[in-house]
């Protein structure tokens, strides 16, 4: 017996399973690696793709399929990021020079950080983080710095679904999270030793909205062996005040 056609919103949940297939590091993907991440038929995500290509949102390389123009295009409409990203940048850019290390800005989404710009530097590690590109929350000196000060139902919700692991570093006990997290809010600056990647360490600081709460936070990472924490935390802690009182923060 034929499909039947989806409803409205069955297709629509099923465009975005198809379309969150996608990895930041994934160029496209053929139809049984698009289905297989999706958790759709192979024929259902390949009638969906079809669809997300007519509509610009997929582009078709052969038989396989990339993230189009149009979606980014969208991306950057997107109030949030681009107010946040705009405002941050010439900070972003000073604090790279005054490091001379990668920065970062990122937001939270869920238990997870959204990377929104990276400022890179010459002689760095390769970093686990990219645009677009997403890392557990815990693991990450930004994730930390945004979840310190972040509503009390919000922490719950990450230390509730469960701590990731991406080395042999990372926290994963949720009491000894919160406490690092009441250690953030006392001090405002977060560190990533070696939790995100082996070899990484980074320092993070909020960037706070009028209301006290985290729009996101500032990093800057390095080499283990190179980068000193103490000496960069406060210029990170400076920058991401600087930003706040840009946004109508408070400190």
């Amino acid at each position: 017996m034929a499909e039947s056609p989806p409803s409205g919103g069955t297709f629509l949940r099923r465009a975005v399973a198809v379309l969150a297939a996608f990895r930041a590091d994934d160029a496209d993907l053929g139809p049984a690696e698009l289905a297989r991440r999706s958790g759709l038929p192979k024929s259902t995500a390949h009638r969906i793709a079809l669809d997300l290509v007519e509509a610009g949102l997929l582009e078709r390389r052969g038989p396989r399929v990339r993230l189009g123009l149009k979606l980014f295009e969208i991306g950057q409409r997107v109030p949030r990021q681009r107010v946040l990203r705009d405002a941050a940048v010439p900070h972003m850019s000073d604090l790279r020079e005054a490091t001379r290390q990668t920065v970062h800005l990122a937001v939270l989404e869920g238990a997870e950080v959204v990377y929104v710009e990276i400022l890179g530097s010459a002689g760095g590690p390769r970093m686990p983080s990219q645009v677009g590109g997403r890392l557990p929350a815990n693991v990450t000196g930004v994730g930390k710095a945004i979840l310190a000060f972040s509503p009390p139902d919000v922490v719950r919700s990450v230390l509730e679904e469960g701590l990731a692991k991406t080395s042999e570093r990372s926290v994963t006990a949720p009491g000894l999270l919160a406490r690092e997290l009441e250690r953030v809010r006392r001090e405002g600056v977060a560190y990533d030793r070696e939790e995100s990647g082996t070899g990484i360490v980074c320092a993070a600081s909020p960037v706070l909205g009028p209301d006290g709460y985290a729009l996101g936070a500032l990093s800057v990472s390095g080499w283990a062996t190179t980068m000193r924490l103490a000496v960069v935390a406060p210029a990170v802690h400076t920058a991401a005040l600087t930003l706040s009182r840009t946004l109508g923060g408070e400190p």
